[in-house]
C-alpha cells in the first residue's frame, strides 16, 4: 500500500504537522519488518524442518504390503504421536534397533495419553524373515518381499477369495488359528480395522494390499488382531488399539505389573483377584468363544490409571469356538492334511500348535497361579502376613499343579478368589470399581 500525503507546493517544504505524520508512519513501517524477522528466521520459501523425520525404514514401510498397516501414519507424521513420554519439541528419533516404545498420542495438542509403540517382531528376527521369505522365492536377499510373497500358492488362493476360510489359515503357528471355526474367521475379517469399509465378514471390499497385510500379521503376530476383535470398548480385559504404520503398531500404554512388587499387600491382592477373574470371563462369556493362555508371564499384563489389570501381550492368547465345536484332531496331526509353507515362519518359530483336543479348561488359571501370582503373593506374605488366611499357600499350591484335575484346579481358583475379594478396599485408588463398591457388596 503506498502512502500518500498532501501535496506540497513546488519549492516549499510541508508544513510540521505533515512531516510528523509521514515520519510516524515510517517508523510504525520500520516496526513491523523488524517484527517479521523476529518471526520468520528463516530466509523467504524455506521451510522450517520439524524436529525430526521419520524415515520409511524406520516405520517399515519400505516392506509394504508386507506390513500391518497404515492408518496411523497421519498422526506420527504431525506429531500427534511422540516417543518417550516428551511433550517438548527438541524431539530425537529414538533407536531403530528397538522393539518397543514408550510414548505419548493426543488429539487436540493439549491432552496427551500414553501410548506403546511396538514392532511386532525385534528388528534382528524381521530381517531374517525377509530373508527366509527371498530365499525360499529362490531371489537375492534384498528382494521384493511382497513380490516375494504375492507370488506364493497361500496368498494367490486368498487373493481369489471373497470370505476366509479354515483352510487359508492351516499352517499359521498363531494361537488364534490352532482351532479356527468359520465363525471365528468371520470376526477377524468383520472386525479388522486397517481397511476403509470395515463391518463385513466378506472380503469384497478388500484390495490384494489389504488381504496381503491381513495374512501377514496373522503371520507374524496375532496380537494386533486380538485387540481389534476383542475390545476393551465391549468389556474385554484388552487395550485400546491406535492403529499402524508399517511394521509400528501403536496401541494404549500402561504401567507394567511388576510396579507392584513393592506395593502394599492390599493392592497386591487387587491385582492378583483380578487376573483370575480375568481367565475365568476369557473362558466363559455371552459369546462362547473360550479365550485361554498358552503362555503366562509378568510382562504380559499391565495395570491402567484406574487401577484395572490388562492383558497387554495377547500374541500368546488361544480361542476356542464353543459354539461351533472343536474340529476334527485329524485335521492337525495328519501330515498329508498340514500345510506348510513360508509364511508358517514369520513369526520366528516354526512349531507346529498342539491339537485343540490337548487344551485344558483350567490351563489358564494353573499357568497363572505357577507364574504369575507368586510373584503377587510371595511366600513371606503367605507365611507372615495376619492378613492372609492360612490355606491360602495350600490353594495356590493347588492351582499350580499340573497334575491335579481340571476341576480341583478350577476349585483351587475359585477359592483363592473368595480369599483376594476379602482384602479388596472401597477406595477411590481403584477407579474401575468406584464408587460402584459402595452399593455392591461383590467387589
Amino acid at each position: 500500500m503506498a502512502l500518500t500525503c498532501p501535496r506540497a507546493r513546488a519549492g516549499k517544504m510541508p508544513p510540521p504537522a505533515v512531516q510528523l505524520w509521514a515520519a510516524s508512519w515510517v517508523l510504525a513501517l520500520v516496526a513491523l519488518a523488524g517484527a517479521a524477522v523476529a518471526v520468520t528466521p528463516y530466509p523467504p520459501g524455506m521451510r522450517q524442518e520439524k524436529a525430526y523425520s521419520f524415515g520409511r525404514g524406520f516405520l517399515g514401510l519400505d516392506k509394504c504390503n508386507a506390513c500391518m498397516g497404515t492408518s496411523i501414519c497421519k498422526k506420527l507424521f504431525k506429531e500427534d504421536i511422540r516417543f518417550d513420554r516428551w511433550l517438548s519439541s527438541d524431539l530425537i528419533l529414538p533407536k531403530a534397533s528397538r522393539q518397543s516404545y514408550q510414548g505419548n498420542l493426543t488429539d487436540d495438542s493439549e491432552t496427551w495419553r500414553p501410548v506403546v509403540l511396538s514392532r511386532l517382531l525385534p528388528p534382528l528376527r524381521h530381517q531374517l524373515s525377509d530373508r527366509s521369505i527371498c530365499s525360499s522365492a529362490g531371489r537375492p536377499p534384498t528382494c521384493s518381499i511382497e513380490t516375494a510373497l504375492r507370488a506364493t500358492p497361500r496368498f494367490q488362493n486368498w487373493a481369489r477369495s471373497h470370505l476366509l476360510y479354515p483352510s487359508m489359515v492351516q499352517g499359521l503357528s498363531a494361537p488364534l488359528l490352532r482351532c479356527p471355526s468359520q465363525r471365528l474367521l468371520d470376526r477377524v475379517v468383520r472386525r479388522y480395522a486397517e481397511v476403509l469399509d470395515v463391518g463385513s465378514m466378506q472380503m469384497k471390499h478388500f484390495s490384494d494390499r489389504d488381504k496381503l497385510r491381513l495374512l501377514y500379521t496373522l503371520a507374524v503376530n496375532q496380537h494386533p488382531l486380538m485387540l481389534q476383535m476383542f475390545p476393551g470398548t465391549e468389556g474385554w480385559p484388552f487395550p485400546r488399539y491406535h492403529g499402524s504404520c508399517g511394521r509400528l503398531v501403536v496401541w494404549a500404554g500402561t504401567r507394567p505389573l511388576s510396579a507392584l512388587r513393592s506395593a502394599s499387600l492390599e493392592q497386591r491382592a487387587d491385582a492378583a483377584y483380578q487376573l483370575l477373574h480375568i481367565a475365568q470371563g476369557l473362558a466363559t462369556n455371552s459369546l462362547r468363544f473360550r479365550l485361554y493362555y498358552t503362555q503366562a508371564s509378568e510382562d504380559m499384563f499391565g495395570l491402567a490409571d484406574d487401577g484395572r489389570v490388562l492383558v497387554m501381550d495377547a500374541s500368546g492368547v488361544g480361542v476356542i469356538d464353543l459354539q461351533e465345536g472343536l474340529p476334527p484332531d485329524d485335521d492337525h496331526t495328519n501330515p498329508a492334511n498340514q500345510v506348510t509353507d513360508v509364511f508358517s515362519c514369520l513369526s520366528g518359530s516354526c512349531e507346529r500348535p498342539r491339537p485343540c483336543s490337548t487344551v485344558r479348561p483350567s490351563q489358564s488359571f494353573a499357568l497363572l497361579c505357577r507364574n504369575v501370582l507368586p510373584r503377587l503373593l510371595p511366600s513371606r506374605d503367605l507365611l507372615q502376613s495376619l492378613r492372609l488366611p492360612s490355606k491360602t499357600a495350600q490353594e495356590l499350591a493347588r492351582c499350580a499343579d499340573g497334575a491335579r484335575s481340571d476341576a480341583e484346579v478350577t476349585q483351587a481358583a475359585h477359592s483363592l478368589m473368595d480369599i483376594l475379594r476379602t482384602m479388596r478396599s472401597c477406595s477411590p485408588l481403584y477407579g474401575y470399581r468406584y464408587p460402584e463398591c459402595i452399593y455392591n457388596d461383590r467387589f
